[in-house]
């Protein structure tokens, strides 16, 4: 104790974490089986030897399998890590303590990776001079009255986005480029496109270096940031200072709250920054290897992997699901964010075993959490060990990200014929998914393009991914695309070509938004982003991923499409309806919730194996709101659509994507349609409105 020069009480175990109080800082860690236990602690995060170094006494500084400690006057600020050291019989009970290797605090709010070499992580022994540091901070934020914003997902549209990309690229104009502080500066924006939450992909802290050596040796980095190692603390790396990581981010949240946008944040609880054997000590290896990861069972020096990234968490052990809690706890009481989705989140339904629990602890805590009831939480309702739980998510309240609509849109909008009664299905909330498990349209997050593969405009310009740059030789990525190229492939001049990729990207993003359910769309996709037929920039932090501003006028019909579209379904009650679709005519009301058409009337040709055409009529909520009527042609030869009589109203033109000019048209651009058929082109789609006379 005497080589620390602070003085030191016991503490209290009831806090993991570095806790500020009164008259010092109590620290608290989780170790099972560590045997020795030491805090060191640095004035600055630049520093290569602590100022101190404290060693716990396990008779008083330990209880339980918790260790902790009272540092007395400590001042706000200081950094730290702790020590352990123990058992490391690999094989036979999977613990990994290694004295020589300077441990992250799990429950650290701040980090620093400034000195960090994740090569020096790998190896056995002393990386202190090399180590990520935690940071002892005193809470002092003003929030002014903010807080989450409710907005219910039937009423939303989100907005899948990445704080770097959104404003690295020179043209965004911003103070403080690819940072929190950039973002907030561009919320102008966001709230143009009349979006009601952003998706943040991660921005818990992450390991930029964590990428493949060949990919690394190219000089490119983990850029996405599926690679988290502190769940409590904002990535420092979009901080205009990391020491303040954590009040900018907040910042953030209480900008975007304010122009009445929610935060969802994309977390990443399936697998670690530690990797699998051979990669880094950080935390979680040495303060409980056995505990956090999947071990295999007959050699525990090997990890399980679920999740195609070489370990992954051990969500469903009692420590490891507390502190999963614990973390989204911290990010809505203490950081007031509205939502989560959670990456290959069937992971996180493997039991101990690995096999799925439908009553898996973790999932069903997060869906009954009394402090969580109000969050929305979303789940990519798969893993990459082949667990597909797309409409089979446990629980209720869960939302999924709705592969089955992003294929059977895409396949559908190519051209591919005889889908129409899944089409019909996915554009009317996927009740055969959710209705007869007692879900809502809600459950399905409606998506064509995300992150992970082709942009809107790459979807129709590229049939084969090109993801050379990578430096994995084009082995990395997804082969099923669904996508075409409309007859080149890859950028071209031809404006026949070009006339027709934009009108399938049309024709995409009014699916997206005439479909019951979420909708969701990829930032960038709004003015045709393109990706140059990369499926997979997990590692490119550069113009692949960087929104180009200029863009916004270069695209900008693409824009005011999107964004007439979005106004659209906002203006339409029916088209984000909190149940399923009956087909019946409700009390009060005198026409059908839906009615499906084909070209004739009443006439959808479910059973025809060449059919790419499909019509609908979609009522109003109430006599206000004025019935839709939507004809989808995707064939090849235009087609003339019967419209169905509307007494005392007459239909009028609101969208037509065959139109390369004011293809969308606000009710006071629309004049009434004349005539009993519309005349709907080759690979495009039609809506009509019904107003009063």
């Amino acid at each position: 104790m005497a080589q620390s020069g602070y003085s030191v009480q016991p503490g209290v175990w009831d806090y993991p974490g570095a806790t500020v109080m009164e008259h010092g800082v109590n620290f608290c860690v989780f170790s099972r089986y560590a045997e020795k236990m030491e805090l060191l602690l640095f004035g600055r995060d630049d520093q290569t030897e602590p100022d101190a170094v404290i060693e716990l006494d396990p008779r008083i500084n330990r209880t339980f399998f918790f260790w902790h400690l009272f540092v007395e006057g400590l001042p706000d600020g200081t950094y730290y890590n702790w020590r352990a050291n123990g058992r490391a019989d690999t094989r036979e009970t999977g613990c990994r303590l290694d004295g020589g290797k300077a441990l992250l605090d799990p429950w650290a709010t701040t980090v620093s990776d400034r000195l960090w070499d994740r090569e020096a992580a790998c190896r056995p022994g002393d990386n202190l001079a090399t180590a990520m540091r935690s940071q002892v901070v005193r809470d002092r934020y003003d929030w002014e009255d903010d807080s989450t914003l409710h907005i219910p997902l039937s009423h939303s549209v989100i907005y899948e986005m990445h704080v770097g990309g959104f404003t690295r690229h020179p043209s965004s104009g911003v103070a403080h480029p690819g940072t929190f502080r950039g973002m907030i500066e561009k919320i102008p924006y966001l709230r143009s496109l009349g979006i009601t939450h952003v998706e943040l992909m991660p921005v818990m802290a992450f390991d930029a270096q964590d990428v493949p050596p060949a990919t690394a040796r190219l000089g490119l980095e983990n850029y996405w940031g599926y690679s988290t190692h502190s769940y409590f603390a904002p990535h420092p790396g979009f901080a205009v200072e990391a020491r303040h990581a954590r009040d900018e981010f907040r910042d953030l949240v209480k900008a975007l709250h304010r122009a009445g946008i929610g935060v969802i944040l994309d977390v990443v609880f399936n697998h670690t920054a530690e990797g699998g054997e051979g990669g880094p000590t950080i935390s979680f290896k040495a303060l409980g290897n056995e505990i956090y990861y999947h071990l295999d069972f007959i050699d525990r020096r090997r990890y399980r992997d679920y999740t195609g990234c070489g370990n992954t968490l051990n969500c469903n052990h009692p420590i490891v699901t507390r502190f999963l809690i614990d973390s989204l706890l911290h990010w809505v009481r203490h950081m007031h964010v509205d939502g989560f989705r959670f990456d290959l989140a069937s992971a996180l339904a493997r039991g101990e075993d690995g096999n799925p629990q439908y009553h898996a602890p973790v999932l069903w805590s997060t869906e009954l959490s009394p402090a969580l009831n109000r969050a929305h939480i979303i789940a990519e309702a798969w893993d990459a060990a082949g667990l597909y739980q797309v409409g089979d998510f446990p629980g209720y309240r869960w939302a999924e990200w709705n592969g089955r609509y992003r294929d059977v849109i895409r396949s559908f909008v190519r051209g591919d014929p005889g889908l129409i009664p899944e089409v019909a299905t996915r554009l009317s909330g996927s009740s055969d998914m959710y209705e007869g498990r007692g879900r809502l349209p809600t459950n399905s997050i409606n998506f064509v393009t995300c992150h992970d593969g082709f942009t809107l405009l790459d979807l129709v310009s590229y049939e084969r991914k090109h993801n050379e740059a990578n430096g994995e030789h084009n082995r990395d990525g997804h082969d099923h695309n669904l996508s075409w190229n409309c007859g080149i492939e890859g950028p071209t001049t031809e404006p026949r070509i070009l006339a027709l990729r934009r009108r399938q990207a049309r024709n995409f993003m009014a699916l997206l938004m005439l479909s019951q359910g979420v909708p969701m769309l990829h930032s960038g996709d709004e003015v045709l982003h393109t990706k140059r037929g990369n499926n997979n920039t997990y590692c490119q932090n550069n113009e692949l991923n960087w929104l180009d501003w200029s863009l916004i006028e270069r695209n900008a019909d693409m824009l005011d499409f999107t964004r007439a579209m979005i106004a659209l379904r906002q203006r339409h009650p029916s088209l984000s309806r909190e149940r399923f679709l009956t087909g019946r005519v409700a009390p009060g009301r005198s026409r059908p919730d839906i009615t499906w058409h084909g070209v004739g009337l009443e006439l959808p040709n479910w059973d025809d194996p060449l059919n790419r055409s499909l019509a609908f009529t979609l009522d109003g909520m109430n006599e206000e709101e004025p019935p839709l009527h939507v004809m989808i042609n995707m064939g090849e030869r235009a087609l003339d659509f019967a419209l169905p009589p509307m007494n005392e109203r007459r239909w009028h033109l609101a969208v037509d994507t065959a139109r390369e000019r004011e293809s969308v048209l606000d009710p006071q651009q629309q004049r009434p349609h004349m005539g009993e058929r519309y005349h709907v082109a080759p690979h495009s789609l039609a809506v009509l409105e019904a107003r009063r006379v």
